[in-house]
């Protein structure tokens, strides 16, 4: 336990940042869950993927730059989401016919 009124005043501040971080990771990680079973499901259009791709992304950016996350680790996961979301959709498009 603390005893100097510096030392407790930190270990209430660093409470508060732990659960305020905690709280915003967590809303984070939903959100992409949400998006790849958006892109995972049968009834959802390409222009729905990607205007949740973009409120993802945009997520994802501001995380990086509050240093939630490491910013090339936000950096990565909209490439690997966006690679899953033009995967999903080049599924879920019919082939095109040949003549």
């Amino acid at each position: 336990m603390p005893h100097t009124t510096s030392a407790k005043k930190a270990v209430r501040q660093s409470t508060k940042r732990r659960a305020q971080n905690r709280a915003q990771l967590s809303a984070l990680k939903t959100l992409v869950k949400k998006f790849r079973a958006l892109c995972l499901s049968k009834e959802a259009t390409p222009e729905q993927k990607e205007t949740e791709f973009r409120l993802v992304s945009r997520r994802l950016a501001q995380a990086g730059a509050k240093n939630l996350i490491h910013k090339n680790a936000a950096n990565r996961s909209k490439s690997r989401l966006a690679i899953f979301m033009n995967k999903s959709n080049s599924a879920a498009a019919p082939a095109a016919p040949t003549a």
